[in-house]
């Protein structure tokens, strides 16, 4: 069983950055599938983006790519989220999740494969 605690989110300005951090237990980031989801106010849950185990292959929404960077630290098993310039549409409740460490790399970007969710942390982005 792993387990995932976001932190990092805050109230920011457009253009600004943020780095949102999830500190994973019961198993290395390495080892799994990895990725960062968000939910808007009154949206659903979309994917924001995601890394495969072992090679680390990376993969974004088109609406975060060239802005966001998502990165492991193996050091403190913790999954990154780098977030640039902002904007508005950014706001809401980012979500760390991760698979089950039997999955397949390939299928990195899967929402339907991860199963293990962290509580979530607000990131607000005012115009």
């Amino acid at each position: 069983q792993v387990q995932l605690v976001e932190s990092g989110g805050g109230l920011v300005q457009t253009g600004d950055s943020l780095r949102l951090v999830c500190a994973t237990s019961g198993d290395s980031v390495r080892r799994r599938n990895m990725g960062w989801f968000r939910q808007g106010p009154g949206k659903e849950r979309e994917f924001v983006a995601a890394i495969s185990r072992n090679t680390g292959t990376t993969g974004y929404a088109d609406s975060v790519k060239g802005r966001f960077t998502i990165s492991r630290d193996s050091a403190k098993n913790t999954l990154d989220l780098q977030m640039n310039a902002l904007r508005p549409e950014d706001t809401a409740t980012y979500y760390c999740a991760a698979q089950k460490a039997s999955t397949s790399s390939i299928r990195f970007r899967v929402e339907d494969e991860f199963d293990y969710w962290g509580q979530g942390t607000q990131v607000t982005v005012s115009s």
